[in-house]
């Protein structure tokens, strides 16, 4: 517990801490950074602060029941999952020293890791979507897309005793580690079909759920596939159905203490990307490649944040951020000086994939570019 408030702690790097929230609102925190509670020794980075209300006098609205504003302030009015608490997000001035306030209730800190990597890019470490791995002494990062393949080595590795570094959001800093950030992993029903024992480590009633979810989709795309009325809405719905069945897991509670590690040396990139043909290939990539390629990634992650930019220079035209403004160069030259030096291929697949097949082909990949 911090002087004024609950502190978490990001690695030394980025101090986060919590203001006058109750026990479920430091909860909702703990489960978006991953970490546990402890005490700052220095000012915190970015402040969050929880209110019972914000904005008692009516807001301007820019777009209506998603974002307003007053003579001085820009406000979320939605929250994930449709919630209507609202936030205070100070687009003009995030970065270290910023204050997010959020009403007491908010199921989640909107745009929360979003700022925390804009904190770490004025830190001069690279927060990459990827995952991040430790095995036989390797320390092997493989990133790419969303929905590239990124779970599916982790899950892969971690069967054959590979340890778990982060999956989602790594940070890169200077001195050529992979430092995780332990937020809960999401796992499709299909990942865990080939993951028996993980499947079998979760709870009678996720299990339920998730058999619950499988089945309904089943039966939409079945549906959908006929021709009488009322088909087309439920070709419409039947991919939402399906992204349902789906569980988020701490990765403590799949991996255990023993098979996690707070951080490793970066020794290889991978990199794995989907495609249309059933086999599973390595391939050579030129330097430079992988960075250039996640720099757009990079800024596809950001851009939720960005629609959000953009409706406060509406509501401001005359206030902006330097920060969010010069992300994507930061990015790029931090992409370049992190990566391109270290060995590196490419792996192709198919989606859905044997999640085996695919964690040998990264593994064999990283393990011929990195020789004992």
């Amino acid at each position: 517990m911090g002087p004024s408030g609950t502190d978490f702690d990001l690695h030394g790097l980025v101090g986060v801490r919590v203001v006058d929230g109750g026990p479920a609102d430091v909860a909702v925190v703990r489960r978006q950074l991953g970490h546990p509670e402890t005490t700052l020794d220095r000012e915190p980075d970015l402040t969050i602060r929880f209110v019972d209300r914000l904005t008692p006098s009516p807001l301007t609205l820019v777009g209506v029941g998603e974002s307003g504003y007053d003579d001085d302030s820009f406000y979320l009015l939605q929250a994930k999952g449709g919630s209507t608490r609202r936030t205070r997000l100070p687009f003009d001035r995030l970065g270290p020293g910023a204050e997010i306030v959020c009403e007491r209730g908010i199921p989640a800190v909107p745009h929360l890791l979003a700022t925390v990597n804009l904190v770490l890019l004025t830190k001069d470490v690279l927060p990459l979507h990827a995952t991040a791995l430790e095995v036989d002494g390797r320390g092997i990062l493989v990133t790419g897309w969303s929905k590239g393949g990124k779970t599916e080595t982790l899950l892969a590795a971690t069967s054959h005793g590979a340890r778990y570094v982060g999956d989602e959001w790594v940070h890169l800093p200077p001195d050529g580690r992979m430092l995780g950030l332990p937020e809960p992993i999401r796992l499709w029903a299909w990942q865990l079909a080939q993951r028996p024992d993980l499947l079998a480590s979760r709870t009678a009633a996720e299990r339920r759920r998730l058999r619950a979810w499988a089945t309904v989709s089943r039966v939409a795309d079945s549906v959908a596939d006929r021709s009488w009325k009322g088909s087309g809405l439920v070709r419409r719905v039947a991919p939402a159905l399906g992204r349902q069945a789906y569980l988020q897991v701490p990765p403590t509670d799949l991996f255990g203490a023993d098979g996690m590690a707070p951080s490793a040396r970066l020794d290889a990139v991978v990199l794995v990307l989907s495609h249309e043909s059933p086999d599973t290939v390595v391939h050579a990539v030129e330097q430079g490649e992988i960075a250039r390629r996640m720099a757009a990634s990079l800024a596809e992650e950001r851009a939720p944040l960005m629609v959000h930019y953009r409706q406060f220079r509406y509501a401001f035209p005359d206030r902006s951020s330097a920060l969010l403004e010069s992300a994507g160069d930061i990015e790029a030259r931090l992409l370049a000086e992190r990566l391109d030096h270290v060995p590196s291929a490419k792996v192709t697949h198919p989606h859905p994939c044997d999640v085996q097949e695919l964690g040998r082909a990264v593994l064999d990949a990283a393990r011929d570019r990195t020789p004992n």
